[in-house]
């Protein structure tokens, strides 16, 4: 049997790091995903000053519905 690569010392390149920084530019959907006809998230980023206002996906979408329903352009179906 081969030897497993557990009883090698640990490197500190291995260690884990406080932060991570992800560009989801670059991110690819998820093929493995169950495409069920649920309803479909998207994640967005707020800035931290809009984040303190807006705490929960609730509360976002219900401004942003009232925002879309005021907008002149909301009733032809177009899309921003």
């Amino acid at each position: 049997m081969k030897k497993t690569p557990f009883n090698e010392s640990s490197n500190s390149e291995d260690e884990l790091l406080s932060e991570y920084h992800f560009d989801y530019k670059k991110a690819k959907p998820n093929r493995f995903a169950n495409r069920s006809g649920k309803q479909q998230m998207t994640v967005v980023v707020l800035d931290e000053d809009i984040a303190r206002i807006f705490s929960t996906p609730e509360a976002v979408n219900k401004v942003l519905r009232a925002l879309i329903e005021a907008m002149p352009q909301a009733s032809s179906g177009e899309t921003v």
